[in-house]
């Protein structure tokens, strides 16, 4: 591969701006440009020079050796300060004076995964922790950038892998009397198709964690649902009037409750009603609630009729708790209730993460799903009588392959370009 270069650091105008160098010739520019440079991961401060030997700016200098870095190659980086004109300067000089190239976007971590330093799920948690907006959309990313996904994924295709080589044995020893494996071979994919059942029970509530939780808030007409939102999200997001059927449309309003990426739903009141537009919006309200992921059920303090709810996971409050003085109620203008209303937000995300996994991606679950799928396939088989073992060692061969796609070791290229289209140019 070629020497590429790119600002690893945001640019505009900073305190420090630091410049990535990776490639054969990484370790030649930068001893090129600062001189004898400090032993490997281990920074030292050197003035850069052009190739005229003209004064560049003093920087830091930090090099990692091949095998031992990001990108798996020889990299160099350079810390310098942080004004346009000193990093127009020295890119100017790595590309005119030394011939180097400018990295496309994401083109160091896909040498990382290139060079057997990330799997993809790696790669794909990289981007999601630059994109992390929440606290538990970071510590998500940050387990998975962890190599989580790997190990687990490492845990099943040992089994796997052994239920193979007992089928293959099977296979080449027909004529010999090498004993009965079935049982074993069972015991080996079971053990697999029951944690992928359990990784997937979860999936859901971790894939919602990057991608939000939708919560709705449902009741009738002149509940103060639209108080609520504007409430909750410190601005006149919606518009409120004493009218009844003021909300039309489903309004959404994103932000972050508990450390969770939530978009509240503000849908239309609940009513009979024979005009055409409302009635459209109650329908499209309806739905929209029906499939968040949580809802809050507002009930007026003076209304005496019972709340309905769809789930149990349903939080019912009663709302206007200050026209009626109610201490159990919440109220959108004064604000009693709200930050207990928050917790109880919280608490029922929280529950629905709780249950331990690690994938977390839509493209992860389906490779699961495929994997699983071949592996019910194969356990059919074997408790037929008189199986075909090459059936069961091409079904358990299909496993593998779908959890190997999964980690990126086979299969990926569709993949590839959806994901480092989001990364910046330094990474």
């Amino acid at each position: 591969m070629d020497t590429i270069f790119a600002l690893a650091s945001a640019r505009g105008k900073s305190g420090i701006a630091v410049i990535r160098i990776s490639g054969p010739r990484a370790h030649d520019v930068a001893r090129a440009m600062a001189g004898p440079l400090p032993p490997l991961r281990e920074a030292g401060l050197r003035m850069l020079r052009d190739g005229e030997g003209e004064r560049l700016d003093s920087a830091l200098v930090l090099c990692f050796a091949r095998g031992a870095s990001f990108t798996g190659e020889d990299v160099a980086e350079l810390m310098v300060h942080g004004s346009m004109a000193t990093v127009a300067a020295v890119e100017r000089c790595l590309a005119t004076d030394y011939g180097l190239r400018l990295a496309q976007p994401g083109e160091f971590t896909r040498r990382a995964l290139d060079n057997g330093m990330m799997d993809l799920t790696q790669v794909e948690a990289l981007s999601d922790l630059l994109e992390a907006e929440t606290e538990s959309q970071r510590r998500q990313a940050l387990r998975v950038l962890d190599g989580a996904i790997g190990r687990v994924v490492a845990g099943w295709r040992a089994h796997l892998v052994k239920a193979a080589a007992l089928v293959e044995t099977s296979i080449d020893f027909v004529e010999e009397d090498v004993g009965n494996f079935d049982a074993l071979i069972l015991s080996e994919l079971r053990a697999v198709v029951v944690q992928l059942q359990d990784e997937l029970a979860g999936g859901r509530a971790r894939e919602r964690v990057q991608s939000g939780f939708e919560v709705a808030l449902v009741g009738p007409v002149n509940a103060g649902k639209s108080s609520l939102l504007n409430a909750l999200a410190g601005r006149d997001a919606a518009i409120t009037s004493d009218i009844a059927g003021t909300t039309r449309d489903v309004l959404e309003v994103r932000m972050d409750v508990g450390g969770f990426a939530v978009t509240f739903l503000d849908t239309a009141g609940l009513r009979e009603t024979t005009e055409q537009v409302e009635a459209i919006g109650i329908a499209r309200g309806r739905a929209r609630a029906e499939q968040a992921d949580l809802r809050i059920i507002l009930h007026p303090a003076d209304d005496p009729s019972a709340p309905t709810t769809l789930s149990d996971q349903d939080i019912v409050v009663r709302s206007k708790a200050d026209l009626t003085g109610s201490t159990d109620g919440i109220s959108a203008h004064t604000g009693q209730g709200l930050d207990w209303l928050l917790a109880q937000i919280t608490e029922r995300l929280s529950n629905m993460t709780a249950r331990d996994g690690v994938t977390i991606r839509q493209r992860h679950h389906q490779a699961m799903q495929q994997a699983l799928v071949a592996l019910s396939d194969a356990i059919d088989k074997i408790t037929q009588q008189d199986y075909i073992a090459e059936l069961v060692a091409a079904d358990i061969r299909l496993a593998i392959n779908a959890l190997d796609s999964l980690i990126g070791a086979v299969d990926v290229e569709d993949v590839l370009g959806d994901i480092f289209s989001s990364f910046c140019i330094g990474k």
